[in-house]
């Protein structure tokens, strides 16, 4: 199993361990993860069918919006709107097949949302739903040029590059969860290297806070990290910034000895 599904299915289980089973919007039998019961499929339909309604609303409100800050505030308010009915598809999707998760509509409003909340810089909800996503190769709408996974990395990357040229910090682990979520995954070189540079980035901001035995490791790592992001687009621009960690790294004092004035 590779790590990027490893780390899907770790996604996929804290969600159903926090989802609620109930009062999510789907029928109770979409909730607890199995597939729909005929009985159940007609509340179910209708969950789906009055959450894409809502979504077609949402859209079209935000069409008419021109101001992209005003766009994200916008889908900021609208969703909670959502929030429990996500929640039932999540936890259904713990344990369903994708065409049990496409039948609660997921299809259509989960990518959507996912992209929201990256808008919204919400990253646990964000990756969370990413997971998803991608696990069940869940298509973006025709609205979206990218593929999920590429989407999902471009997009993020380039919030933490957007923070970093700001002099801002940006979660390490966001961006590593991502790494992971989307690795072995074939997609374009230039979107990699974006995450490369940025999980670099906020390695060496990293290290020029950390003591010098805590800083050689994180100093390699982001030279690691730089260096693939060279490889992968010469025009990253990157390379003053590997220089520069290499004479960083080269004006580290030795490793300081633990066992220094023991007896023997």
């Amino acid at each position: 199993m590779s790590l990027a599904r490893r780390h899907q299915d770790r996604l996929l289980a804290a969600t159903a361990a926090s989802a609620p089973a109930s009062g999510s919007g789907l029928a109770p039998s979409a909730a607890t993860g199995a597939a729909p019961r005929a009985a159940d499929r007609p509340l179910a339909n209708h969950a789906a069918a009055t959450t894409k309604l809502r979504l077609t609303h949402d859209l079209r409100r935000l069409k008419e919006i021109k101001s992209v800050v005003h766009k994200i505030a916008a889908k900021r308010e609208m969703l909670p709107e959502y929030q429990a009915w996500v929640d039932g598809v999540l936890d259904a999707a713990a344990h369903a097949t994708g065409r049990e998760l496409a039948a609660t509509g997921a299809d259509e409003v989960l990518p959507t949302i996912m992209v929201w909340s990256i808008d919204v810089a919400d990253w646990t909800r964000a990756l969370t739903l990413a997971a998803v996503v991608i696990r069940f190769n869940v298509a973006m709408p025709s609205r979206y040029e990218r593929d999920a996974p590429t989407l999902v990395l471009e997009e993020i990357a380039e919030a933490a590059l957007k923070a970093q040229n700001a002099s801002e910090r940006f979660p390490l682990w966001v961006l590593e969860a991502v790494e992971t979520l989307t690795d072995g995954i074939d997609m374009h070189d230039q979107p990699r290297a974006k995450l490369f540079k940025a999980i670099g980035a906020e390695l060496t901001a990293r290290a020029g806070d950390a003591e010098p035995d805590a800083a050689r490791p994180m100093i390699e790592a982001a030279l690691a990290r730089l260096g693939s992001a060279q490889a992968l687009d010469g025009r990253i621009g990157v390379k003053t910034v590997i220089k520069g960690l290499e004479k960083a790294r080269a004006a580290l004092p030795a490793p300081t000895n633990d066992t220094a004035g023991s007896t023997g």
